[in-house]
């Protein structure tokens, strides 16, 4: 049997966190807010991850258009605990990954990027 298109993005979200181990968790989610597919830690709430992710990527395409820089590409936030990383999936989706705080970040932009070009295919 034919695999659905949200366990083909579980499966492309769980390789994409095999090849760089320092992302712990990650969601495709609609632009709307709504959760697509996810590879969350245990007691992260889907709900809260996808609302968020998706007025972050809002915010960020806003101030990028303000700024005359349009074309937003990705939005990344540094804290104490680790970085949280959003890629835009065409128009209708992003791409979240909470990554740790010793994360080599080239390493996670990268496999973000193949990871999204891949997930574009199965958001359509």
């Amino acid at each position: 049997m034919a695999k659905s298109r949200s366990d083909q993005m579980v499966e492309r979200l769980r390789n994409m966190q095999a090849a760089a181990p320092d992302i712990e968790a990650s969601a495709v989610v609609s632009v709307d807010g709504l959760i697509m597919a996810s590879a969350l830690q245990q007691g992260v709430e889907e709900d809260r991850v996808s609302a968020m992710s998706a007025a972050m990527l809002s915010l960020g395409e806003r101030i990028s258009t303000e700024l005359g820089r349009a074309g937003l590409e990705q939005v990344y936030i540094k804290g104490d605990a680790g970085s949280i990383v959003l890629t835009s999936i065409g128009e209708e989706a992003v791409l979240t990954a909470m990554a740790r705080q010793e994360a080599k970040l080239g390493m996670i932009f990268l496999e973000m990027r193949r990871a999204a070009e891949d997930i574009v295919k199965l958001v359509g």
